[in-house]
Order: structure tokens, then sequence, then C-alpha cells
């Protein structure tokens, strides 16, 4: 079985920018001149998504490729993203089989793989409860926790080892449970949310065979132990979150996530218990396990990279002169957000966004039958080298030098694009940007000696199961 493949649309082939000795190009996968087989290319997409792309890919417009009976059409660049994830949301709205029925089984029909009714209902519902309006309500609490990060890295003393991708998840964890669910989790519960996340991505299928072949969607996929246990554990912390709102609503301590347990649809009624439970999970996963990625990522591009890890500390020395920020400091960090912006563009969280067709439409000119499965992949556009100048290199300088190539936003996706862009976008940066901004005033962290880091993509974007760093603090 082979795959056929055709390029449409602009095929324009960038002119390649000579990178200079000092640019630091962080690791990415091989890139195939010539494609292996399909079969090849499932069993690799099984242990590692980002493996599977080719040269070409990376700098087309618009590809097409046949994978047995379904139509798999890429869009990679700005104008046909844009016809997709907006013009075409009504048909493109509804996330592949492979999204759907990996997420199933830890969310339920939540708002992240719910489509049509359910999702323009749960919508409103969710997007109010972490819109970006709220988000300077929050930041206090947001930097409490990191503050005791910071703590913590700061009673291990010089040169201790952690683990900067399980640490920043723990972080991000109890944020996400103190802001949004109003309560500590504390870390056994963190830990067991945590290592659910982890065991879940490394146990699921990555591939969904099954739709590949175009059998029916009832048929049902195999979950062994190994899926179920994960589950559970994650299933157990929030079952025990939200018994303890009403307690906490006697107390007067009402969370922000009452709105769920207090909403009503147009109809008065409120939300099923399996529904709370579900958007529950949404916002725990979105909400923690993207920005967690997204830090460990910027740890190890610092540790890396002489240059910006001083641009980085300089802003912060003179912007903040040893306090920690208020979220009126976040807009006076232009560079600590670059840092986080430039992360996000060469190891977005969630690498690859696709969506099946519900009806026929097109895209670019091209016919796009029902049953198709869209991509818009940021792993690709992101190192698009027809948008981007030196599209490998770590450079956060290019989000604020105004003369730098860069693409409008549909050429920057790390959040999705369109009515269905995470509603967290604004919590999601003010955290990160906050976090970096906190632990790096006092802390350099270098990778350890002897660790291969390599881009890992399952469910989302990691550097591996671990990210083992030692610490060092900055001012003693």
């Amino acid at each position: 079985m082979t795959v056929s493949a055709q390029i449409s649309g602009d095929t324009q082939k960038a002119e390649p920018t000579a990178t200079k000795a000092e640019d630091f190009v962080p690791p990415y996968p091989f890139r195939y001149e010539k494609m292996p087989p399909v079969w090849s290319l499932i069993g690799m997409a099984k242990r590692n998504f980002l493996s599977i792309w080719g040269v070409d890919d990376f700098q087309s417009r618009l590809r097409s490729k046949k994978i047995f009976t379904r139509e798999l059409v890429i869009c990679n660049r700005p104008d046909v993203v844009r016809e997709a994830f907006q013009t075409n949301h009504e048909v493109l709205q509804r996330k592949s089989p492979q999204m759907r029925h990996a997420l199933q089984p830890l969310l339920g029909d939540g708002l992240f793989i719910s489509d049509t009714e359910t999702w323009a209902k749960r919508r409103k519902v969710v997007a109010p409860i972490i819109h970006g309006s709220r988000v300077k309500g929050f930041a206090p609490i947001m930097i409490e926790t990191i503050e005791e990060q910071r703590a913590d890295w700061a009673s291990q003393g010089e040169g201790a080892e952690v683990d900067a991708l399980a640490d920043m998840a723990h972080l991000t964890a109890e944020i996400i449970c103190r802001t949004i669910f109003g309560r500590q989790l504390g870390k056994d519960h963190a830990a067991e949310v945590v290592q659910g996340f982890s065991d879940y991505q490394r146990h699921i299928d990555q591939v969904d065979i099954l739709s590949l072949f175009g059998l029916p969607e009832w048929l049902p996929r195999f979950r062994g132990r190994a899926i179920k246990k994960p589950v559970e554990r994650i299933m157990t912390v929030l079952d025990k979150i939200i018994a303890n709102y009403e307690a906490q609503k006697e107390k007067g301590e009402a969370s922000v996530i009452g709105g769920l347990l207090e909403a009503r649809d147009e109809n008065g009624e409120p939300l099923s218990r399996e529904a709370i439970i579900s958007e529950a999970a949404v916002i725990f996963m979105a909400g923690h396990e993207t920005t967690a990625n997204t830090l460990a990522w910027a740890w190890f591009l610092l540790s890396q990279c002489d240059k910006s890890r001083a641009k980085l500390q300089a802003e912060l020395d003179t912007v903040l002169a040893g306090r920690s920020p208020t979220f009126q400091d976040v807009p006076n960090l232009p560079y600590t957000k670059a840092v986080i912006e430039e992360t996000l563009r060469l190891y977005p969280p969630v690498p690859i966004l696709a969506r099946e067709a519900m009806a026929d439409t097109s895209i670019g000119g091209k016919s796009v039958p029902k049953g198709s499965l869209v991509m818009v992949v940021p792993w690709l556009m992101h190192r698009n080298p027809v948008l981007w100048s030196k599209p490998d290199v770590f450079d956060p300088g290019r989000f604020l030098n105004p003369k730098s190539k860069k693409p409008n936003k549909y050429g920057y996706v790390p959040f999705s694009i369109g009515p269905r862009i995470c509603a967290g976008l604004q919590f999601g940066m003010t955290e990160a940007i906050l976090s970096l901004a906190i632990l790096a005033q006092d802390f350099e962290l270098k990778l350890k000696d002897g660790t291969d880091v390599q881009p890992v993509a399952r469910l989302t974007l990691r550097p591996g199961e671990n990210l083992p760093m030692t610490l060092h603090p900055r001012h003693s």
C-alpha cells in the first residue's frame, strides 16, 4: 500500500537563509527527502507524530494525500488556514476521529472534543470561567503559587538536580486548581494528576486505524487497564474537587468552577454531573499540560542559548530589580513574553490540529469531500521557511523586531485559531510569563550532562518523558 500525494496551490520554494555560528538550532526529528510507505509512516506516528514529515511538507501551501479510504488535506499557509478554520468553521468544526477517540475516555463529551450544539452550549458556559477579563484577578494567586515553587528550589541548594518537566507540571496543576477550582491541590493530588496525564499519553493509541479504513464510528476501541488506571486517578481527584465545592460555598469560598455547577441552559436545566466532570477535565488538561510543556521547553532552550538567557536576565533585573512581578508588570516584560512566544513557535504544545469534514467543501480551490481529514499543523507552519526567516533557529527577538519576517495571525497558531481558538489563551500566556519571570530572576537551569533532549509528540509535544536539569541560584 502506498500513499498517493499531490501538491496543489502555491509551491514556492524558500530561499535558504544562512545561519550564523552563534545561532542556536534546537533538536527536531529527521526530515525525509523521499517519503517512506504508508505502513512505515503509521508505525512512526504511533511513536511520535513529529517523525512523519518530509522536507516538502514544511514548505508547501496546500497538500493532499490519500491514506487508505481517507483524503488528508494539510493547510500550511495563512490564507488556507483562515479558509479552513475560520471561513469553513461550520463544516470543519469536528475534531478528527483519532483525537475524539483518543481523548473521549478522559474528557467525555467535553468542550475540547465536542462539536455542533454540544460545543456551542458548553462554550457559553466554560469560556467565561477562564476569559481574559478574569486574568487580572487570578494573577495574585498565580504569583503566590510560583513563589512557593521558587522557595522549594531555593531550599534544594546549588547544583541540585530537578526534573524541570515534572516541576513545571506540578506548578501549573497547582495554579489551575487554586485559580479555577478555588482550593489548594497539594503535592499528593498534583502528583496524581500529573502522573495520570503522563501515563495516559504514553499508552493511548496515537493513530485510529479503524477510521482510516472508513469503518463506522460506533465500533468499540479497545481500552486496556493501562488506559483505565490513569483515568481513574485523574477522575478521583476531580471528584474530590467538585464534591468540596458545596462545602467551600457554605464557607463563603465559592470558586470560579462554581460557574459550571450553577450554570443553566436556555431551558433552565443544569449541566449533568458527567458534563461537569468532562468540562473540569478539559480545563485541567488544557490549563496545566500545555503551559507546563511550554515552560519546560523554555528552560531547555535558555540553558542552551547564552545570548537569549543573558537578554532575559537583563530585562528581569532592570524591570523588576529583585522584586516579584505583578500583573501590571507583564506588559513591561516584552523579552520574557518573546521567549514564551518563540518557544510556542518551535514547540507548539498541540502540534497537529485535525478536523473532519462534516460535508463537502473546498479549500484554496481544492475540493474537500465529506469525511476528509483537514489538518493545520503548527509544527510545520511555524517552521515554514516561506513564512519565517531561519525557521529552525531559536530567536525570541524575531517577535520584537518589526523588520523580522513573520506571518499574520493565521500563520502562528499555538492556541489554534478561529471560533475554536483556546479560551484560556490569555490565562496561559500570563501564567507562563509570570512563571518564567519569577523563577528566572533567581535561577539558571542547566541541562544535566549526557541528557539527550528530543521532541516527542503524542497528544501533546513534550521534551521526552522527563527533563533532568540542575539548579544554580543567580544571587547567593
